[in-house]
């Protein structure tokens, strides 16, 4: 069961940190502020790391990768270009990412206690990710 919880754990860390840098993908050239910019430049190198240390982890279990749900994906797309096309603004952008780095938090609380009994190196895992999220929903808060 620990190595089951672990490799689901790890999965939907990896699916939530792809949907994570997309998001910030497409967002990224449509931001003016200069600071707003950096600081969701320095975010999606802290995923990406940590999507590093993921991958690692998965394939010394033999396991693969996840990718985010092709529905979330889409959604989130859409909801980001309409928001964008009725108020291009950086105010949208903070708006936006805070919804996902919310929505983010709260997934993968619940799969960290879905998947109790992962190993302490991925809960850690978990734990970071969480961190990071909340931290970018923190500075995005003077944007909004």
């Amino acid at each position: 069961m620990e190595n089951t919880d672990t490799i689901k754990l790890l999965q939907e860390c990896d699916a939530g940190i792809k949907m994570a840098i997309a998001s910030i993908d497409e967002v990224l050239e449509k931001i003016c502020n200069v600071d707003m910019k950096q600081l969701l430049e320095e975010s999606k190198k802290h995923h990406e790391k940590l999507k590093t240390d993921i991958h690692f982890l998965l394939k010394s279990y033999n396991s693969e990768e996840k990718d985010p749900n092709p529905i979330a994906k889409g959604m989130s797309w859409m909801k980001t270009n309409m928001k964008m096309s009725m108020d291009y603004s950086d105010k949208t952008v903070a708006d936006l990412i805070t919804d996902g780095c919310n929505m983010g938090i709260k997934s993968l609380n619940k799969y960290l206690n879905q998947y109790n009994m992962a190993d302490t190196s991925s809960k850690e895992i978990c734990i970071k990710l969480i961190s990071i999220e909340e931290q970018l929903c923190k500075e995005l808060r003077k944007y909004l």
